[in-house]
């Protein structure tokens, strides 16, 4: 197994990892990033409208561009997965090319596409039927915009393929469309796990473009000749969950009920529960389900998250200024954190609230929340850091105590996975605030899941819970008391 290896590769909203790899003589999962590469939405002119949107075009440059390190370097993988975020698409038409652009999530035009479907579907009834929270940027509300700004996107499509979909589809010339990420579509029926065709139907989208629904797991296909030659080897590619979320949950290391925060861009927090949970008191607390490996549900609730302090840095680094700023001044994520907990300033802001969601700057806005209600205003880097570290936790906690009383289940330990793993006072804010330990890695969440689906795929562990017990032999996890 040493000289077999697996290539997960792991696009986020701001970044993208090709991660490889093998399982050692002890039985250790070794992970290995080979390649990385940026990523992030861009505003370009459509129909006479500024939009936000992705560059596809660019991203499978980049996912090519790793694959090619993999023979550089002499580690030729056995087979490749991709997963991405959620939510977005790419409309194919019948040769295979793309319909338009990528929107991005943060895109303003679903403003006003929740009152649509409302019109189609009353709010409380599309809860009960798909299970998904209500965010402005599903897709069913993406492709309510389409329909109603857009209707010729709809008559040249052929297909609707999730964001990782079509990298796959790019990749082998084979269209599947995965069932955890067409989970966060709000179309499909957690009673059958298929698309809802009669929701489709009503909703009027074309019911040509979801076709049968594929399994992490499952193969894609291998390479297209003209892949295979530019990489230098073929590979076959598997199905991930490609939702992120759906493979870092994957890796969560316990064997029993447990909470989790899927900690990075957005704060994914919740538990898995064995059939969606549709009921008006979900809907109330805007938990979702999203589905998970083997039919599992993330029961679960969107948190802003770190793309709070991802904002913040980024504009540090572009030169906001503040009193004493300093040229050795260090804004990385580590250090953001640290000072931030030897700040004193006590205010907290609504972390989830939709203006944090794509404010034209974020320690402005921050600051406003502050003044608003009447509390202190953070002025330094490390005070506005605090601010929003604190706030997470506090938003950590109410979820807790929600999702409890919802599920009726209680849970005496949270694990805390993904790059948010890594932030020490976030890890003990979390455990002080919600009242119960915090475990917290491993820190590559998303890409172990990825790659533990390949692992699954090719017989290296017969199911999920073997998996995740050499994901905690392998990586271990830090432990944070209440």
């Amino acid at each position: 197994m040493a000289n077999t290896y697996y290539l997960g590769v792991d696009i986020g909203a701001s970044s993208g990892r090709h991660i490889l790899a093998h399982v050692d003589d002890a039985g250790k999962i070794v992970l290995e990033e080979i390649y990385r590469f940026k990523n992030g939405n861009k505003k370009v002119e459509i129909g006479g409208k500024m939009h936000r949107v992705w560059d596809t075009e660019a991203l499978f440059s980049s996912i090519v561009a790793g694959m090619k390190v993999c023979k550089t370097i002499g580690k030729v993988p056995k087979t490749m997965a991709i997963d991405t975020w959620g939510v977005d698409y790419v409309l194919v038409d019948k040769d295979g090319q793309a319909v338009g652009p990528c929107y991005a999530y943060r895109d303003d035009r679903t403003k006003g596409m929740d009152e649509k479907v409302y019109e189609i579907i009353p709010e409380k009834e599309l809860y009960a039927r798909t299970g998904i929270q209500k965010v402005s940027f599903n897709t069913i509300y993406q492709l309510m915009a389409v329909k109603e700004t857009e209707p010729e996107a709809f008559e040249k499509a052929d297909a609707l393929l999730m964001v990782p979909d079509y990298f796959h589809f790019r990749l082998t010339g084979v269209k599947k469309q995965e069932y955890t990420n067409a989970t966060t579509t709000q179309l499909v029926n957690p009673v059958t796990n298929e698309w809802d065709l009669d929701l489709i139907e009503k909703l009027g989208y074309p019911t040509r473009l979801f076709g049968k629904l594929s399994m992490p797991c499952e193969t894609v296909g291998n390479l297209l000749p003209e892949i295979a030659a530019e990489v230098g080897y073929d590979c076959t590619v598997i199905l991930p969950a490609t939702h992120d979320t759906g493979a870092a949950v994957m890796s969560v290391p316990s064997q029993a009920d447990a909470l989790y925060i899927s900690s990075g861009t957005w704060s994914l927090f919740g538990c898995e529960l064995e059939k969606a949970n549709c009921t008006p008191e979900a809907q109330a607390a805007n938990f979702t389900n999203e589905g998970g490996y083997d039919h599992r549900y993330r029961f679960l609730k969107n948190i802003m998250g770190l793309w709070m302090i991802q904002s913040v840095k980024e504009e540090l680094e572009n030169g906001y200024a503040y009193p004493g700023r300093s040229a050795a001044d260090d804004y990385s994520f580590g250090n953001l954190c640290d000072m931030a907990s030897k700040e004193t300033i006590d205010s907290i802001v609504p972390a989830n609230d939709e203006r944090f969601l794509a404010p034209e700057s974020m320690i402005a806005e921050v600051q406003a929340a502050c003044r608003e209600s009447g509390q202190a205003v953070p002025v330094t880097p490390w005070e506005i850091a605090r601010v929003i570290y604190r706030s997470l936790a506090v938003c950590y906690r109410d979820a807790a105590e929600e999702l409890e009383k919802v599920t009726g289940k209680h849970f005496d330990a949270i694990h805390v996975i993904g790059g948010g793993s890594n932030a020490v006072w976030l890890n003990q804010l979390t455990a002080k605030e919600c009242g119960r330990t915090v475990y917290a890695g491993p820190g590559e969440a998303t890409a172990i899941g990825t790659i533990g689906a390949q692992l699954i795929a090719d017989g290296v562990y017969g199911n999920l819970m073997q998996f995740r017990r050499a994901v905690y032999e392998s990586f271990g996890v830090k432990e944070y008391k209440a």
